[in-house]
C-alpha cells in the first residue's frame, strides 16, 4: 500500500527579506509543486528516488535508519547529507516513523524544473512533515531555516498574507481583473536565498521598525489595488523601498531599463522569476533578451 502527499510551490510577491523581521509577506501558491509517495520497505532502509518534472531520475540513494537516527556531521554538504539532516530532525520531533517501521521506498516527483526556484526544498519539507506527522514550520526551522512563508504556500491553495511571528497565515482574496497583464519570467539562474539573506542582514539599518511599517503599507496597497495602474505603482514603490535598504539596483535598472512596463524581483533578488506588469504581451521583448520562459498568471498561479 502506498500513500501520496503533495505540496504547492510558491512565489513571493511582496515583503521579501523584511519578513524575517516581522513584516507582512504577500505570497501566491503555484500550480506547480511536488509529490512524495511512501511505500513499505524492509531491512531498516529508506530507498529514495527523486524525479524531475520530465520524469528524469535526478537523485537516488539508500539511507539506513541508523543514519537517520545518528545524523553524523558531514563536512561536505550534498543532496544526501541534506536529506539525512531533514529526516533526522523529523525523527527528533516524532521517532515513530522510524521505530514502528521495517523500511520505506520513497519516490518524489516535481512538476516544475528544479532550477525554477519554486520551492524544491519547501515542498519536500512540507511533504516529509505530513508523512511523519509533525509541524512543518518546526521542521523547516530545525533544518533549513528561513521565514516559513514557503511552507505556508505549500499548505494553502489561495493567496496568503504571512507573518513570521507564530507562523501566522491569513488566506486572502486576490483576483483582480488585470491578471491578464501579469506575467512571470525566469531569469535563467537559480538564486541562493541563504547568501541573499546574509547580504540583507548586513545592510538593514537602524530604522527597521519604520522599514517594516512602510513595507506593510505597500504590501496592502499591492493586495488591494483596484486598477492595473495602482497595482504597478505599488509594485514599483516596493522595488524602490527594498533597493534603498539592500543598497543594490532594482532588476529593471540592471537588466531591463528600456522595458515599457514594471519588473519586480520575487524572493531573493537577482535570480529565479521576476513578475512583469505590462499592457502588451511582453514575450517578444524578453525573448529578444534571451529569456524564453514566460508564463502567464493563469499558467503559474493556483486558483481555487
Amino acid at each position: 500500500m502506498n500513500t501520496t502527499f503533495y505540496s504547492n510551490g510558491k512565489l513571493f510577491i511582496s515583503g521579501e527579506y523584511l519578513v524575517l523581521d516581522g513584516a507582512d509577506a504577500f505570497a501566491l501558491p503555484t500550480k506547480f509543486g511536488q509529490s512524495l509517495v511512501v511505500e513499505n520497505g524492509e531491512n531498516q532502509i529508506i530507498e529514495w528516488k527523486s524525479y524531475d518534472y520530465d520524469n528524469n531520475l535526478w537523485f537516488e540513494t539508500s539511507i539506513s535508519f541508523e543514519e537517520v537516527i545518528n545524523n553524523s556531521d558531514s563536512e561536505i554538504e550534498t543532496v544526501k547529507t541534506t536529506l539525512i539532516n531533514i529526516l533526522h530532525e523529523a525523527y527528533v520531533l516524532n521517532p515513530d516513523f522510524i521505530q514502528q517501521s521495517k523500511g520505506y521506498k520513497i519516490t518524489t516527483n516535481l512538476t516544475f524544473p528544479r532550477n525554477w526556484g519554486l520551492g524544491t526544498s519547501s515542498t519536500l519539507i512540507n511533504n516529509i512533515a505530513q508523512w511523519t506527522k509533525i509541524n512543518a514550520f518546526t521542521l523547516l526551522r530545525n533544518s533549513f531555516g528561513g521565514s516559513g512563508y514557503d511552507i505556508a504556500c505549500a499548505q494553502n491553495n489561495t493567496p496568503i498574507i504571512y507573518r513570521i511571528e507564530n507562523n501566522f497565515v491569513e488566506p486572502v482574496t486576490f483576483n483582480p481583473d488585470f491578471t491578464k497583464n501579469i506575467f512571470f519570467v525566469y531569469l535563467n539562474k537559480k538564486q541562493n536565498s541563504k547568501a541573499a539573506i546574509h547580504a540583507y542582514n548586513k545592510h538593514k539599518h537602524q530604522n527597521l521598525a519604520k522599514s517594516v511599517f512602510e513595507n506593510n503599507k505597500i504590501t496592502h496597497a499591492i493586495l488591494n489595488a483596484k486598477t492595473l495602474k495602482e497595482f504597478a505603482h505599488a509594485v514599483e514603490k516596493h522595488e524602490i523601498h527594498l533597493s534603498n535598504i539592500l543598497e543594490i539596483q532594482t532588476i529593471k535598472e540592471i537588466a531591463f531599463p528600456d522595458f515599457n512596463g514594471t519588473v519586480k524581483s520575487l524572493g531573493a533578488w537577482g535570480g529565479d522569476f521576476v513578475m512583469v506588469i505590462s499592457k502588451e504581451n511582453p514575450k517578444n521583448y524578453f525573448a529578444s533578451k534571451g529569456y524564453d520562459t514566460i508564463l502567464t498568471y493563469d499558467e503559474m498561479i493556483l486558483q481555487e
